[in-house]
This record gives C-alpha cells, structure tokens and sequence, in this order.
C-alpha cells in the first residue's frame, strides 16, 4: 500500500524578492496556510529587521512559526522541524493546503528531506572548547577547521555562519567518528512525507535583486528599526538572535563609532551578501522551479505560479 504524501508548496528565495507577497496569494487560491521557513522571524521584537509579515499583509491568511519565542532562546534546525512537521500535519488534516515559506535554506532542506537528527548529548568539554576559540579567532575559524574533513558541511553552514551549528557539526565528527554531511545523506533515505512543487523566486539581473534589498532597508529605517535594534542590544538576548541582519550592524553607531548613514550602508552590503549566498544554496536543489521576478510582472508571476501547483500537485494539465 502506497503511503500518502502530504501536498505542499514551498517558496524559496533571496531576501526582497517577494515570497511573501507570493505565498499570500496562493494562499488565497488554494486554501492554504503559510509555514514559515525563517530562521529570524521566529523571534518577537524584531520585527522590522526580519521583515516580518504585518497583520495587514497577512491578509487574514493563518500564519506558523512566527513571532512565538523570545530573543533570549536558542532555537535549533531540529526544534523547528519537530514543530512545522506537527504544524503541516495539523494544516493538512483540516483539509487546507500547506505553503512553505523562507530564505532559511537549512530548515527547508532538512523538513523537506526528513533528515533525523543527531540526538547524542556530545562533548561538553569540547564544544565549550570550541566556543572559546570561535570568541577569539570569530566563525571564520570554525569554518576552516569543518573544511578539513566535512566540506560539504561548511560550505552548506556559509549560509547562515551560525558558530553554534558550526561547532555541532565539529562536535559530531569528533564524538562519533561520522561527518554531519553523511548523517544527513543517511537520514534522507528514510523519505520525505511531502509531495512538494518547490517555487524559487530570483532575478536575471542581480542589480534588480540589490536595488530591491536597498530599498527595503531603507523602508526599514523609516518604520523604526533604529529604535527596534536599541531596545533589542538593550535587553538579554540569545546567540541565534543576535545572528540577525539588522541590529548588530548598528551597534557602532550605538557605541559613537560611526555615524548612523554608514551603518546603514554596511547593513545593505551584509543583506546583499546573505542574498547571494541564499542563491547559492537554493541554486543546489534541482527540483526548484525558478521563476525571475525582472522579467515577470506580478499577475504573470501568480498565474505561471498556479499552472505549476496544478499541475504538480493537482495533476491537472
């Protein structure tokens, strides 16, 4: 007997290029709910800085897995797909069509792909060890060490550059002999429960994609994120939300280091640079269709958007 394969869409992308706008209306198409797939939004009070669907932009479309945890908890890659495969389950079962939505290339990736986790306590000793270093010589180091026996690995974790990921993968090598790389290829034989069309929206001419990025921060800087990122470096908060792009980058400014102007400059580099390294990952996976947002107009992108749902999932022609 054939298992059932839970139906979803899944929205991938760049930072600015439209996954929201998007995945809403499909949403309203198809009777969908919207899963989050962003590693940043989770977390309340930064709102701004992870662009943060509004109520008003949600349009009344359920939304998961944002904007439920405070900034002084960590979050894991197996925490968040233990809670949207509950999520998915439960969306589905009330007969409404689940819509996977984020730049977060590792929570996709490891949801979509049923990747079991690791769930040995690991080296105590080692991991604090290697923390210690991670504070002295920064992520680069980190990166370097994973390289020497687990490329695929560090070249995966460039995306996000989060040590405490970083440090777990060097961690499970260390104790178990078994690079992250190989467990997760393992785990994948299990199979995915999803039946999937994977939607990517990117841009032919990159410069579009940057002056998009560019002008979101500066929407950002009008809707308050100076006084957002102050009360956010003010409070408490945990290393996985400090990792978002948008409140580190103006702590000189907060420190009298810099002026405010510059700062902001540095934020649309960082953002241009998370973009490409999103591309970079999303780019991997083979069974994305990408659709270019220079070349389409909106109308047309929902439209090419829905034919490919149809057909995909709803096997119609």
């Amino acid at each position: 007997m054939t298992e059932v394969k839970i139906p979803m869409i899944c929205i991938v992308g760049p930072t600015a290029s439209g996954k929201t706008s998007l995945s809403i209306e499909l949403a309203k198409l198809f009777n969908g709910e919207i899963v989050s797939a962003d590693s940043m939004q989770i977390y309340k009070g930064m709102d701004i800085a992870t662009a943060k669907p509004t109520l008003a932009e949600q349009a009344g479309i359920p939304h998961h897995l944002i904007d439920f945890l405070d900034i002084d908890k960590s979050f894991s890659v197996a925490q968040y797909c233990e809670l949207a495969k509950e999520i998915i389950f439960d969306i589905y079962s009330r007969g409404k069509l689940p819509i996977l939505v984020g730049g977060t290339g590792l929570y996709v990736d490891s949801l979509i792909n049923n990747v079991s986790f690791v769930d040995s306590d690991g080296d105590v000793e080692l991991r604090e060890k290697l923390q210690r270093k991670y504070e002295l010589y920064g992520v680069e180091y980190l990166l370097t060490k994973l390289r020497e026996f687990d490329p695929e690995s560090a070249q995966k974790l460039e995306e996000t550059r989060n040590p405490k990921r970083i440090i777990r993968a060097i961690e499970v090598f260390e104790t178990t002999g078994i690079k992250m790389s190989e467990h997760n290829a393992n785990s994948r034989l299990l199979g995915s429960p999803y039946k999937v069309v994977k939607i990517g929206l990117t841009a032919t001419n990159r410069q579009f994609l940057y002056d998009r990025i560019n002008k979101r921060v500066d929407i950002m800087v009008e809707s308050g994120l100076v006084d957002e990122a102050k009360a956010f470096l003010e409070v408490e908060h945990s290393s996985t939300s400090a990792m978002a792009i948008g409140h580190k980058e103006l702590i000189p400014y907060f420190d009298g280091d810099s002026d405010l102007d510059s700062c902001l400059e540095n934020l649309k580099m960082q953002t241009r640079r998370y973009a490409k390294r999103q591309l970079t990952w999303f780019r991997r996976d083979e069974n994305i269709n990408w659709f270019c947002i220079d070349e389409l107009s909106k109308d047309d992108l929902i439209n090419n958007a829905v034919e490919l749902v149809k057909k995909v999932l709803f096997d119609e022609k």
